[in-house]
């Protein structure tokens, strides 16, 4: 009997360290997630529009084709990827990360220069509908959407890394698969919602019994092309704020201190020492050194690095 206590006794000692590494895991996970909020959420506002020009029955078995291949990239191909480069090259972490930061820093200011009407914006499918075989034109747009994805979840991955405390290598594992896990049901669980928001729209204007069920049916559908813009207008803010913060504090992690030295003493003295005035001070700054090196990117991306990925991949730059 005495064994079987201790053998018990010893099996709820595992269980409570299995749960605080689970507690551990979720932690480092949620915060992980919410270092990488800015390309997620341009991932969310550019996917609807690969739905456009399809029939409404297909729109949720795109989404869910690009969130498998959005999965696999993650964790089949970035995940273990980052785990070698944390173990063998940690030294490839930062520059990596300059570069996936200078690369939302240019994709948030071409949309903005875009929107003032300067240049050719690249982002996103085309629209064109050349094809007309849907199979076939489906095919192509869920590849294009997942090479897309791609290169957002190389930089999802790369932030959540960063941002995982130094720890042994299956709780990295763990942690960065349950960010690969968690980001993507959200980004494509809101892009389901987004799509299908008209058609619930519509289906409640027409056949609620209620007036008012009716009246919010109408507002639904009017609403989504406004939501949709607000929703492009958050995304390129979050970009260039997360794209900027990024090459700020990675600047100081390799030895380059003024940035955020500055930065932080011009928050503080906007902000007045309250923190949630100093914290906004400080994301609207990392924001606008952002914008002005996307801007000075920019023609370097267009001139110079789309000309050569068209070249190797044999198609355009997706950005």
């Amino acid at each position: 009997m005495s064994g079987l206590l201790a053998l018990l006794d010893d099996v709820a000692g595992l269980v409570k360290v299995a749960a605080a590494s689970i507690d551990d895991v979720a932690g480092q996970a949620a915060k992980a997630g919410a270092k990488a909020a800015g390309a997620a959420i341009d991932d969310a506002a550019v996917t609807p529009k690969y739905m456009q020009g399809f029939a409404p029955a297909r729109e949720l078995p795109i989404v869910w084709r690009i969130a498998r291949g959005s999965l696999f990239n993650k964790l089949v191909f970035l995940l273990p990827a980052g785990l070698a480069m944390s173990n063998f090259a940690p030294w490839l972490i930062p520059p990596l990360l300059m570069l996936g930061g200078s690369y939302l820093c240019f994709e948030g200011a071409e949309k903005v220069a875009h929107a003032l009407g300067f240049g050719k914006h690249h982002g996103g499918p085309d629209g064109s509908h050349e094809n007309k075989d849907p199979t076939h034109l489906e095919e192509q747009k869920v590849k294009g959407a997942i090479k897309t994805d791609f290169i957002l979840s190389a930089e999802i991955m790369t932030i959540a890394l960063s941002a995982i405390p130094e720890s042994n290598f299956w709780m990295e594992a763990a942690t960065l698969a349950l960010v690969a896990v968690g980001i993507t049901a959200a980004v494509y669980g809101a892009v389901a919602l987004i799509v299908k928001a008209d058609d619930a729209g519509l289906f409640m204007a027409k056949s609620g019994r209620l007036s008012v069920t009716r009246a919010v049916g109408r507002g639904i559908v009017r609403g989504m092309p406004y939501f949709l813009k607000a929703l492009m207008v958050v995304g390129t803010a979050a970009m260039l704020w997360v794209g900027g913060s990024i090459i700020v504090h990675t600047a100081h992690q390799m030895g380059w201190h003024w940035p955020e030295e500055t930065i932080e003493h011009a928050a503080h003295a906007v902000g007045g020492g309250q923190a949630a005035l100093d914290w906004s001070a400080k994301a609207a700054l990392d924001g606008v050194l952002g914008l002005v090196l996307g801007i000075v990117l920019i023609p370097i991306g267009t001139k110079l690095v789309a000309p050569v990925w068209g070249k190797v991949f044999g198609e355009k730059a997706a950005h």
